[in-house]
């Protein structure tokens, strides 16, 4: 006979970063939280890169920051090495990124979770779901037991039926060294009725410091500027319950470049290549290659950068980023040994592909709820989604939609794309075809001067009071540096100096705040914030104009029951890309990959023949 638990009002199906920040966010805002997962040990586990951020990645965690999330201040705690990317150009594309400690990474997260008291974690295996009247009710474990729940988050990473790959040897895993979840993946497709696909990532090797010669290799150290991901104050990510684990040091990484000799040996062994011989189906990123597919597909290149980046402090492993590989242990002992400075190297975890399952996420609505299964939330790889941050940030908005289900709040919370770069990555994902893993990039926000990773609190912090994700004294930093930026501004303009204000002389480029003739005192942050705003005003005031004009088309919302066959004159690819997505308004159908501009109009005028006119006026 199945034990039964006492219901929980949100239930997490994952321990990942998309699982960790979804129980969180859901315990955060005071509802009884349960989070199961196969193996405690390996919550927030990185497995892939120990490295949190880069570009557009960063902006996500800084967003995440700004919504109340962990993991900024987790990436702070566990930092080896900062750096911000694209200094060198403007604001809209620096992105920061952290090097972290893998291990201290892990346990810090794993903390943060045991100490809220309205979050319990459980080592256990979901293998099937519960439902009734159209709901998910819970799921019953590999032990019989049954976890009910008012709302459900799915998370699971890779592990929906996960296979690895070692060259033409393959098995079922999650990930290299824990099992697959092969029936929770049966159970969705079985129970729920869920579209499912596969998709394909990859690791590198990873190789023991002691065996590589350093020395020989150049140098890449952190920024010598101090800086933090999360926006609060150093001394709230290193409370005192956090007193017993070490502080991680400043570490190096190293470059190296594949040789002739590296290329020759892939394409001499692609015979034994799961990716080449038919064996591996999902579909793999074309924006982080296996290094096979670097020396097929880009042959013109007879050399690829690889960093060598340190696992952590407490550790001698270094993460060969750049040589990521399917092929067998004995061709990747020679792949590492043709590279410069590891002609010794010994090999201390072997690389491998990984595939998976995951649901198409054109079943999800912008709470990254079910459509069907109205109580149900889905967030991070389970969504055709590659990356930790992509998961964490999907965590944390499907966590609050959950914990607000649960309470019977029927308001969404929803992020939209001009408000911030989570929002462009879940219209992204509900919206055009995911055909391979998503990953985000500064390229896809038509907005991006705004959603910079600088101002991400003063974007979203608000939103996060209202919503119960922040304390008051963070929301209330934010009004302090507002009113700061707004007193100074006035300021600026209201002093003249040789027929022009201040604010003026700020615009030019080679004019910086202290480069003022005699600059009013005001702190770093508000400083950083007036020259940005004045340097790119111009471009700014254009992107406000366009983001006007989206809203305009976002006030159309089109009813979920809409009958688009009604209308004459779609074409037949505009026609089933409606269906399938059934978007919410004018906006994003705009948005919909095959449906033209003409046939927005088209829709528009429908719309005004069955009253269905824009949000707010009468119909």
């Amino acid at each position: 006979m199945s034990k039964h638990h006492p219901t929980t009002e949100v239930l997490i199906i994952g321990g990942g970063h998309a699982g960790c920040e979804a129980g969180l966010a859901a315990a955060r805002l005071g509802l009884e939280t349960t989070l199961l997962t196969i193996n405690l040990d390996h919550i927030a586990q990185m497995s892939c890169n120990p490295a949190i951020g880069g570009v557009a990645k960063g902006q996500l965690v800084r967003e995440i920051d700004a919504l109340g999330g962990e993991m900024a201040r987790n990436t702070d705690a566990a930092c080896l090495q900062f750096r911000l990317l694209n200094r060198s150009k403007g604001p809209a594309v620096q992105s920061p990124r952290a090097q972290c400690d893998k291990a201290l990474y892990q346990q810090r997260m794993k903390l943060v979770l045991e100490r809220h008291p309205r979050l319990r974690i459980q080592q256990a295996q979901a293998v099937r779901f519960l439902t009734e009247n159209n709901r998910v009710t819970g799921v019953q474990t590999e032990f019989g037991e049954v976890w009910r729940a008012r709302a459900v988050v799915v998370a699971t990473g890779t592990f929906l039926e996960g296979r690895l790959h070692y060259g033409l040897n393959s098995f079922p895993g999650g990930r290299a060294g824990d099992p697959a979840s092969r029936a929770l993946a049966d159970s969705l497709r079985r129970d729920l009725k869920l579209d499912l696909g596969r998709l394909k990532t990859g690791t590198p090797p990873r190789v023991l410091a002691g065996t590589i010669d350093l020395a020989a290799l150049p140098r890449q150290d952190a920024d010598p500027e101090s800086y933090r991901f999360s926006f609060a104050p150093a001394d709230e990510t290193f409370r005192q319950e956090f007193a017993g684990l070490r502080q991680p040091p400043v570490l190096p990484c190293y470059t190296t470049r594949s040789t002739a000799e590296t290329a020759a040996i892939v394409r001499e062994h692609l015979d034994k290549s799961p990716l080449y011989s038919g064996r591996i189906e999902g579909i793999g990123t074309r924006y982080c290659p296996s290094f096979e597919d670097k020396v097929v597909r880009f042959p013109q290149y007879p050399e690829h950068l690889i960093h060598l980046e340190p696992e952590g402090g407490a550790t001698d492993e270094y993460y060969l980023n750049g040589i990521s590989t399917s092929l067998p242990p004995e061709v990747q002992w020679l792949m590492v040994r043709s590279l410069p400075g590891l002609e010794s190297a010994h090999i201390s975890r072997y690389a491998y592909a990984i595939e998976y399952g995951f649901v198409f996420p054109r079943q999800l609505d912008h709470r990254l709820a079910v459509k069907a299964w109205p109580n149900l939330f889905l967030a991070g790889q389970i969504n055709g989604t590659s990356g930790y941050e992509e998961a964490a940030a999907q965590g944390l908005v499907a966590g609050v939609n959950a914990a607000r289900c649960a309470a019977d709040d029927e308001r969404p919370f929803t992020i939209s794309r001009e408000q911030a770069y989570v929002g462009v990555m879940i219209d992204d994902l509900i919206t055009k075809d995911i055909v391979e893993p998503y990953r985000l990039f500064t390229s896809r926000a038509e907005y991006r001067l705004h959603l910079r990773q600088d101002n991400a609190d003063r974007r979203l912090t608000p939103l996060a009071r209202q919503a119960g994700l922040v304390d008051r004294a963070c929301a209330g930093r934010v009004r302090e540096l507002e009113r700061e930026i707004a007193e100074l501004r006035r300021e600026l303009n209201a002093r003249r100096h040789q027929g022009a204000s201040l604010w003026e002389l700020l615009h030019r480029p080679d004019t910086p705040y202290h480069g003022l003739p005699d600059p009013p005192a005001a702190s770093p942050r508000a400083i950083e914030q007036l020259q940005i705003e004045a340097r790119y005003e111009g471009y700014i005031r254009r992107e406000a104009e366009q983001v006007r004009q989206m809203r305009q088309l976002a006030a159309w919302i089109i009813p979920a029951d809409f009958d688009y066959r009604g209308i004459r004159g779609l074409r037949n690819e505009a026609l089933d890309k409606l269906e399938a997505v059934r978007p919410a308004n004018l906006a994003q159908a705009g948005r919909i990959d095959g449906v033209t501009p003409a046939e927005i109009a088209l829709l528009q005028v429908w719309l005004k023949r069955v009253g269905a006119g824009p949000a707010g006026l009468s119909r």
